[in-house]
């Protein structure tokens, strides 16, 4: 069989599960594992090998960077401790008891390969995300699981060259660790280079073909130099990724950033669909050569069964933990918040804000009076100070007040270790094991039973799961009123701006677009938001009718396009206009 008829057929599958899947409740990733198996029995399919580095080097750091590039930065700055903590330290000992425990099992397994194997387990799949996604579960959930999923991919890579490392040549921890924090530390600068450069760039192409293309290269751009420094590729593209995705709003244009993230969709798709196709098309052919080489497949059941219970295990207890910590932070939370009101309130009266406790330090404070006294009449660099000020506690505020809706319980706990499951990262970097390695062939047809077995029990139950716990349907991007309050801050943004700016324009046309940006239901006559049950339905109201005009519309577009009076361009345009703007309703659906 040729390899395009190949590529073609495997278009077509991901494309028929993707649409099936959510009608009979069962998650893609476990359907395309299944088609893949049953295929590779069948008499004209051949035995499939897939090199690992197509996998580490070629299909992660492009997943890695769009699913970086669309992570939200504020909610990842706010959860970093958590996801930090995950990414490293949970990888880290699930890794090295993993790594203890097979070497017990496994006669004269040395303890490198061990903790490699340990590395290799690790890594949560980012299946997990979209399947909490789907089932509607809190933001704050998916943020954690997709940043999980981002940065320990790259900590259990590190600690997997690192344990192989150690079998060939004795190092010490401290080398070990040594390795570790260059890897980071330099991936991320250049990552974090990259990122800015990209963005330079491309804000200076007008070309959106040609803007979206070389998006596709930036995550090599960024894998490759960190890989030759010994870096890790991983975690540079991530960096990329977070910092274009943070930036792309004020230095990418609107048509720009549309069709890239429709190019990326697509990519993600297929890449990803390949993988978890491939995992089951592989899995008679790690059985035979496990055969071949004397191993059986009860012991590789035994060690699967084994690492998968102690990465379950050690996650459940991390996790417990986590929201144990967490919830005492919550406490300390009111306090806090107090205390940032005051100074808020101090710098609304043009008072910088008291530090510390001022009985300890009396010159202190009399500096802290003495710049409050010149706050009003020391020009812009006090005031721009107050305003650094005023937007830190700010931001503070808002991180308080997002954290207290946003709490995790043992509900919560119990999605966050039901959605630690393995996937195609395990199986890829399963097969890097040197080929001299000590029962290679068990051990890489161990890592695939826990990544297969963890995707088809815990992604096959995580959606029930949520739905039991009463997690379900309760995603989304925040209520109608959020939703109208945003608006009417929006507009009144527009309101000032157009006050500022009505020299070359007709009074009546500065009056309808005002009073069109007033027309928000809610909303006072200074501009804000108070919402009431008529202003909701209202709302809900006034978008139906708007969907129901450019449907309308486009079906008076449709047939003026068959009689052909106008120039097909022009429909084009007209039609795109209607589309995003129906776009922009559809958006949020509240009612």
């Amino acid at each position: 069989m040729s390899l395009g008829l190949v590529a073609i057929i495997g278009v077509l599958l991901v494309v028929t599960v993707t649409a099936l899947a959510p009608k009979v409740g069962i998650a893609p990733p476990l359907l395309l594992v299944g088609l893949g198996f049953a295929a590779s029995l069948l008499p004209f399919v051949e035995s499939v090998t897939v090199p690992p580095e197509w996998v580490l080097g070629g299909v992660l750091p492009l997943l890695l960077y769009s699913s970086a590039v669309n992570t939200p930065a504020m909610e990842f700055r706010r959860d970093f401790r958590l996801i930090s903590a995950f990414s490293v330290t949970l990888v880290a000992a699930t890794a090295v008891v993993i790594g203890v425990v097979l070497t017990w099992l496994v006669p004269g397994l040395p303890l490198g390969i061990g903790i490699a194997l340990g590395a290799i387990i690790s890594p949560t799949d980012a299946v997990a995300t979209s399947i909490v996604r789907r089932a509607g579960i809190s933001p704050r959930i998916v943020t954690v699981l997709e940043g999980e999923s981002m940065l320990n991919d790259a900590t259990a890579l590190v600690l997997l060259r690192s344990a192989i490392a150690a079998v060939a040549v004795s190092v010490s921890l401290w080398q070990v660790l040594a390795e570790f924090v260059w890897a980071v530390l330099a991936a991320i600068v250049i990552g974090y280079a990259v990122g800015k450069l990209n963005l330079l760039v491309r804000s200076r192409i007008n070309h959106v073909t040609a803007n979206v293309a070389l998006s596709l290269v930036v995550p090599f751009i960024a894998y490759l130099p960190a890989e030759r420094l010994e870096a890790s590729g991983l975690v540079a593209a991530v960096t990329a990724g977070l910092v274009t995705g943070h930036g792309a709003a004020s230095k990418l244009g609107a048509e720009d950033r549309l069709a890239e993230r429709a190019v990326w969709r697509t990519v993600e798709l297929l890449l990803e669909s390949a993988v978890f196709l491939l995992v089951g098309l592989e899995l008679p052919a790690l059985a035979a050569d496990l055969f071949d080489r004397g191993g059986s497949l009860a012991q590789a059941g035994l060690l699967a069964v084994v690492a998968a219970t102690i990465a379950i295990a050690l996650r459940a207890a991390f996790v417990a933990w986590s929201v144990w910590t967490l919830a005492r932070r919550n406490r300390r939370h009111p306090a806090v918040r107090e205390h940032l009101t005051q100074m808020q309130d101090q710098l609304a009266e043009g008072q910088l804000p008291q530090l510390g406790n001022p009985e300890r330090s009396a010159r202190k404070e009399r500096r802290v009076r003495r710049l409050s006294r010149r706050s009003a009449s020391d020009g812009p660099s006090t005031q721009a100070r107050l305003g650094r000020w005023q937007q830190l506690v700010s931001r503070r505020l808002a991180d308080i007040d997002y954290l207290a809706a946003e709490q995790f319980g043992w509900r919560e706990g119990v999605i966050l270790v039901a959605a630690g499951m393995r996937g195609a990262v395990t199986i890829a970097a399963a097969q890097s094991l040197p080929a001299d390695t000590q029962s290679r062939s068990l051990l890489i047809l161990a890592a695939t039973l826990v990544a297969v077995g963890t995707l088809v029990i815990q992604g096959g139950t995580l959606g029930w799961l949520a739905t039991r716990l009463g997690l379900s349907g309760r995603g989304g991007d925040g209520d109608p009123d959020q939703w109208a309050a945003l608006q009417a801050d929006l507009a009144r943004a527009a309101v000032e701006r157009l006050s500022g700016q009505l020299e070359g324009y007709a009074p009546d046309m500065v009056e309808r677009v005002r009073e069109r940006l007033r027309r928000i239901p809610g909303v006072d006559e200074d501009g804000v938001f108070q919402p009431t049950d008529a202003s909701r339905e209202r709302s809900a109201k006034y978008r139906k009718l708007r969907l129901a005009l450019i449907e309308a519309q486009r079906d008076e577009l449709i047939a003026i396009r068959d009689l052909g009076t106008y120039p097909s361009g022009m429909l084009d345009t007209a039609l795109a206009q209607l589309d995003a703007e129906q776009l922009g309703i559809e958006l949020l659906r509240h009612d």
